[in-house]
């Protein structure tokens, strides 16, 4: 054993310093991407588990954790070669500021992170439009909020964009009112159609009573006469009410004779002289 640990220390010591600085580098950077994603892992389960921090404040900051780390992993890698830490702090300031400069919009998309967690005018889970995309909130890190469509589509929006847009959250507010207008022909009694257009929403439990359904005469169109509900449900059954309504308001127009007009086309032909 003796003999194969001189062997060893022999072939180390014919190595070049440099190339040992490279070894020790690599590994250096292979166990800080290790450590810095375990840290980011544990940061978030425990955040998930607890109910004290929001999920959205927790993801924010295992993002902020795992760059930090990698920030002192490359400090360390670069004091394997010969770089003084005080040195490197002065570099760092230096190179930091020529970095902001180039990448002022990048660094903006940060401090857009920042805003958002602070204020948090969407959260993990909740579904919301922010420019223009509509989505499910993923995931909110330093540069950019991910969004999934009812599509399983993956959406990235960057943070500036996304603090600088209209944002509008679906899931904030338990309950939503929802809007239905529904065409009636000219020669149908208005009433009627009224009736059962009100009759139809109350007998659906996801309508709530309070407010009140709501239902009147909105349009008076070329072809139709437009009647619009307004019921509220709870803000996770909007659209299966609203796909129930339409279906079962047609069913009873039919078996109550009310008619649903629909675009015709009137063809004139000019008699030969």
């Amino acid at each position: 054993m003796e003999d194969a640990s001189q062997v060893a220390m022999s072939l180390l010591s014919d190595v070049p310093p440099f190339l040992l600085n490279v070894a020790q580098a690599c590994l250096f950077l292979l166990l800080g991407f290790w450590v810095a994603r375990i840290v980011r892992k544990v940061i978030r389960s425990r955040v998930m588990a607890s109910e004290r921090i929001d999920n959205t404040l927790g993801v924010f900051i295992s993002s902020i954790a795992y760059y930090l780390i990698l920030v002192f992993v490359f400090i360390a890698v670069l004091q394997l070669f010969g770089f003084e830490a005080t040195s490197l702090i002065a570099v760092l300031g230096a190179t930091t500021l020529a970095i902001g400069l180039a990448l002022q919009g990048t660094l903006s998309h940060v401090a857009a992170g920042v805003m958002l967690v602070l204020f948090r005018p969407y959260k993990l889970t909740e579904f919301v439009s922010i420019g223009g995309e509509s989505g499910t909130v993923e995931e909110i890190n330093l540069f950019f909020t991910q969004l999934v469509t009812p599509q399983n589509v993956e959406v990235i929006v960057p943070n500036g964009d996304a603090w600088g847009s209209t944002i509008i959250n679906y899931s904030r507010k338990p309950t939503r009112r929802l809007d239905i207008t529904f065409g009636i022909d000219y020669g149908d009694d208005i009433d009627k159609a009224m009736g059962i257009i009100l009759d139809v929403a109350k007998a659906d439990e996801r309508c709530l009573v309070e407010p009140e359904p709501w239902v009147r005469v909105t349009t008076l169109n070329d072809s139709s006469v437009d009647l619009q509900l307004r019921i509220w449900c709870n803000s996770g059954d909007y659209w299966e009410l609203n796909f129930s309504v339409l279906k079962k308001v047609k069913e009873a127009f039919d078996a109550g004779g009310i008619t649903i007009p629909y675009p015709h086309q009137v063809e004139i032909q000019k008699a030969a002289e």
